[in-house]
């Protein structure tokens, strides 16, 4: 497999200040934004950085709400997920009664089901913060797309991440399936219907597997963006979909452009 390229690389694998970056990231912001999260901390009485104020008013105002900003905070999440310096944000009795009168998550998450890569983990967020949605594969049908949709138009959230892994089974019975001719049984073979055309027949093996793993992301990716709606947010500059990998070996997750 091709070396880890680690968050803090953004497009084109170029070194930046703020993991993930993406053109146009204001400082200015992003210092805002840390001094909002670091008082509401004190105002928790030592809480963890992040931590929701008692109103869905005060949830709402320290949310990143632009792509830039969901891009860091994720990131910054999973390097506090890697290095096992978990903050467990946004679970205190005071969020979570907040929460009873509304949401205001900043970032989609469509990911598989693989029960190793659950998203509010891995980049370390909490009740409120992620809208996920997952399928084996991140394979897309109506009810995935209106459920994307929904968190993007209805929500206004600012980012979808199109999250796909190392070793995905999803993909390995595609690939294998495609090889053997055999069908799989009942709608699995529906997944490998849908991953198939994204399959990297120019390698051989498990080669074949993880480069398809990356194809399968992309395709996914450009899909989501090419859809109406959601094309209008990103030409407005309101939305980014982006394509990530999860690496099991590393916990790392970094780009795929």
């Amino acid at each position: 497999m091709k070396s880890e390229v680690t968050p803090e690389r953004a497009v084109g694998s170029r070194p930046t200040a703020t993991p993930w970056a993406l053109r146009g990231a204001s400082t200015s912001r992003r210092r805002a934004l840390l001094g909002a999260g670091l008082a509401t901390a004190a105002a928790l009485g030592g809480a963890a950085l992040g931590a929701a104020p008692a109103s869905a008013a005060g949830i709402t105002a320290r949310r990143p709400s632009t792509p830039e900003e969901a891009l860091s905070t994720l990131a910054a999440g999973n390097r506090r997920w890697r290095a096992y310096r978990e903050r467990h944000p946004d679970e205190s009795p005071a969020v979570r009664q907040s929460l009873t009168s509304g949401q205001h998550p900043f970032a989609v998450v469509l990911g598989c089901i693989d029960s190793r890569v659950p998203p509010e983990l891995v980049f370390d967020q909490g009740l409120g913060d992620l809208i996920t949605v997952r399928s084996a594969g991140e394979v897309l049908d109506e009810a995935v797309l209106g459920s994307v949709a929904y968190g993007v138009l209805e929500l206004g959230i600012p980012l979808v991440v199109v999250l796909g892994h190392q070793s995905c089974g999803a993909v390995r019975a595609a690939v294998e399936a495609d090889l053997s001719g055999e069908r799989l049984p009942a709608h699995i073979q529906y997944l490998a219907d849908q991953i198939r055309p994204n399959i990297d027949r120019g390698k051989e093996g498990d080669a074949r597997i993880d480069a398809t793993i990356d194809a399968n992301i992309r395709a996914v990716r450009s899909r989501l963006a090419a859809e109406p709606d959601l094309a209008a947010k990103i030409g407005s500059g309101g939305l980014a979909v982006v394509g990530a990998r999860y690496e099991l070996t590393t916990q790392a997750v970094h780009r795929i452009v």
